[in-house]
């Protein structure tokens, strides 16, 4: 498995990070349905075993639950074996309803909550989830860097940022990270935020490389309408409509260019967001090991200059054809 420098960290990342969100079980409104804790906890234990070293998660995914499911595996891998990276700045209801809204007081909290669960005393990578309310980021990021000074954090990052907001907070204290999505059809950050990462030397960790799914191959209109009434997905723009069609099309095109490398499409589509230098890692999901063999995989291969030119034509058709429908 092939390592990447987090930004002007001393973290070695591999480039296939553990995603702990799907782990976090159902019963939330960004669930991904029920979930066995015993595959969850295998999971983690063979990315571990091929290669991965480290994981992604927040206090949100699962009401709190995919930390403590995470802090099981460190006590059977051990606490040096894997890089901790969790995030705050996401409220909950009684309900399981969220509110993405953070102050000073919430950062506090929250890292003693998170670290309770995990059952550790430093987190490696602590993340705001999201800027909001975006007159707090000041605040929040002055309350973030004294974990670090309290050592309750090593590093910190931002997730979900623009470059205007990463800007405000780098006047503050050093931004280890920026974690964004990014995948073949998400490519909002290429142009502007990878060159600004690259130019600044911070890290960049990318969530949703697989398109929750859809770049996978394994999603089919039939599988959505099965779908656990709780998983977030239904509700997804991607997984609705014209939209969902194009995404499908475009599925069946990027298919043989996995296959003739004797490839997945999962593997595809994590080499593919793993082509730009500026991107450290890409978190890939996962809810049993078999899901996380394949995915490994993409750790040590890259792409042939010409399957990355043959996406690219066909992503410029893919987007001629979602013009045309919207």
């Amino acid at each position: 498995m092939n390592k990447r420098k987090l930004g002007k960290t001393d973290l070695e990342l591999s480039v296939i990070g553990f995603g702990a969100w799907a782990i976090g079980g159902g019963q939330w409104e960004y669930a991904w349905g029920p979930q066995d804790d015993t595959e969850s906890l295998k999971a983690i234990l063979k990315a571990y075993e091929l290669g991965i070293n480290w994981v992604d998660t927040a206090a949100a995914y699962g009401l709190g639950h995919s930390e403590v499911v995470v802090g099981k595996a460190l006590k059977e891998l051990g606490r040096d074996n894997l890089i901790v990276a969790t995030k705050c700045g996401i409220t909950w209801d009684s309900t399981g309803k969220i509110n993405r809204w953070v102050d000073a007081a919430q950062v506090r909290r929250e890292i003693d909550d998170s670290l309770r669960r995990l059952d550790i005393e430093t987190i490696d990578l602590y993340q705001v989830h999201w800027p909001c309310p975006d007159e707090n980021i000041e605040e929040v990021w002055s309350e973030m860097a004294n974990c670090v000074r309290q050592g309750k954090a090593r590093h910190i990052g931002v997730s979900n940022y623009n470059i205007d907001q990463i800007r405000r907070v780098m006047k503050i204290a050093p931004v280890a990270s920026v974690q964004n999505r990014y995948s073949i059809i998400h490519r909002d950050i290429e142009n502007d935020l990878l060159p600004f990462c690259d130019e600044n030397k911070i890290g960049v960790v990318c969530y949703s490389p697989m398109g929750k799914g859809l770049l996978t191959g394994k999603i089919t209109a039939e599988r959505v309408a099965s779908f656990a009434p709780d998983d977030h997905r239904r509700n997804d723009p991607d997984f609705i409509g014209p939209k969902f069609q194009a995404n499908l099309q475009l599925v069946c095109a990027l298919e043989p260019i996995a296959r003739r490398s004797g490839k997945t499409l999962a593997q595809l589509a994590l080499a593919w967001t793993l082509r730009r230098n500026e991107v450290t890692s890409a978190i890939a999901g996962a809810r049993n090991s078999r899901q996380i063999e394949d995915t490994a995989k993409a750790g040590d291969w890259k792409l042939a200059v010409e399957d990355v030119e043959e996406i690219a034509w066909l992503l410029e058709k893919y987007e001629n054809a979602l013009v045309a429908t919207f």
